[in-house]
């Protein structure tokens, strides 16, 4: 017997999955394949002091950023930060605890959460204020430094077409972060652009099987936004 994965929107998705003190891994890069209906709809919940694991906060009005205002965000662990004037403000003030990661060290550290791995080493961040307090060992006479795997309750993520079964093809450079968090939750959620019957998808295309989805969410409407628009002079 089939599962019924799909879900009317994204408020019925994640109704009985969300609760205070939490931790949130939250596909896209920048504003590239973020679950940006599903963030929408954690924030009309008001749950409160969240962990999330993102590689960047958004924008102050888009993406995460709109947790930050309401400040429902306890802690971030994050790679890049920089375009975000809520994030820093909040920051600065003691407000909002940040985990700084290497983006590869972040990218490793959610894969070895999915596949079950508790810590790696790496030489990224050795000898700098990235190892300080955490384990380190020499080999081949170069310093590496101990990385936990990191897992969630519940991973938000964004694909580009799915089939009722919760198979996933992300579209190009959006698919960056959601497939390797898809893998390192308790629940996955997905909002999908594109929902196609069973047998539709070609299964050398399938980037994340529909085994570590739990709930689809179809988009009606999408709005992919620019975080900075760069044009090239006409000449």
């Amino acid at each position: 017997m089939a599962v019924d994965k799909l879900f009317p929107d994204a408020t019925a998705a994640l109704a009985d999955l969300l609760h205070d003190g939490m931790t949130i891994m939250s596909g896209g890069f920048g504003l590239c394949g973020i679950p940006s209906t599903l963030i929408e709809a954690i924030r009309a919940s008001g749950v409160k002091d969240l962990t999330i694991v993102s590689n960047n906060a958004g924008i102050d009005d888009a993406g995460l950023g709109i947790l930050l205002i309401t400040r429902q965000v306890r802690k971030m662990i994050s790679s890049y930060v920089g375009e975000n004037a809520t994030f820093a403000k909040q920051y600065l003030a003691g407000e909002l605890e940040i985990e700084f990661n290497p983006q590869g060290t972040l990218a490793e550290r959610i894969r070895a959460g999915g596949a079950g791995i508790p810590a790696f080493f790496t030489a990224t961040g050795a000898g700098t204020q990235i190892a300080e307090g955490k384990e380190t060992k020499v080999f081949d006479g170069r310093t590496y430094v101990m990385e936990r795997g990191l897992r969630a309750d519940l991973a938000i993520i964004h694909a580009w077409k799915a089939d009722p079964e919760g198979n996933l093809i992300y579209r190009k450079s959006a698919r960056n972060f959601n497939p390797i968090m898809a893998t390192a939750a308790e629940a996955v959620v997905t909002e999908v652009e594109d929902l196609v019957d069973p047998g539709q998808i070609d299964p050398d295309h399938i980037v994340t099987p529909g085994i570590f989805v739990n709930r689809i969410v179809k988009l009606e409407t999408i709005e992919k936004r620019i975080e900075q628009r760069t044009v090239r002079k006409r000449y």
